[in-house]
């Protein structure tokens, strides 16, 4: 078995790594509008549930760059958490088989002029109590207000959590019966290492011990 020591690797290594081990990853298609009203949609799968009193999740995005001196954090950010921590909103729309193409297109290293709904084809909805627009075809969206931003680090490649409260659910009518989600309704799908992607298909059951 390989003992492997991060400090003596490069960052695109462990980042490999990382995404090879942490799987399967589910998929958060992240829409957040800027201060002038221009969209943005981005996929993250470093992404989870965190508590549900409140309803809180997380996503993570890295920097681009590192920040320095001459380089300052603005600069470094990506679209996604420039627009979050000058706003203080976003939603997360589940990533379904139908939605998977759409959602890879969105990954694409545009310019914050750019609208990625139109990019990738994509209607939207508007929300209910945040400014930020939802993915229409999406089979849940949750409306997020920012509660906290943590940096690890500040090189590039480090990552950024950003952990948000859900203010409103909306998930369509035939995946639901008592809160319960019927995931082969549901149809989600996640990723795995590189180019990558898995569907939830494959289930299998255990009981937990009391």
């Amino acid at each position: 078995m390989h003992s492997i020591n991060p400090q003596n690797c490069e960052p695109r290594q462990i980042y490999k790594l990382m995404t090879g081990l942490i799987v399967p990853r589910p998929i958060a298609l992240v829409s957040t509008m800027d201060r002038a009203g221009v969209s943005n949609l981005a996929p993250f799968s470093f992404f989870c549930g965190v508590g549900s009193n409140p309803p809180t999740l997380l996503f993570c995005t890295a920097l681009r760059t590192a920040v320095t001196e001459g380089n300052g954090r603005s600069d470094c950010r990506k679209d996604t958490l420039r627009n979050v921590e000058e706003t203080g909103e976003f939603v997360v729309n589940v990533v379904d088989q139908d939605l998977a193409s759409a959602a890879n297109i969105t990954a694409a290293e545009v310019g914050p002029e750019v609208d990625e709904f139109e990019l990738a084809g994509l209607a939207s909805l508007t929300s209910e109590v945040v400014r930020p627009r939802r993915v229409a075809t999406s089979p849940a969206q949750m409306e997020c207000r920012l509660l906290q931003v943590i940096y690890t680090g500040w090189n590039a490649g480090a990552g950024v959590v950003v952990l948000g409260e859900i203010l409103r659910f909306h998930v369509r009518d035939d995946l639901l019966e008592d809160f319960r989600v019927n995931a082969e309704q549901l149809r989600a799908v996640g990723r795995m290492a590189g180019n990558t992607w898995v569907k939830t298909s494959e289930r299998f059951e255990l009981i937990r011990p009391r």
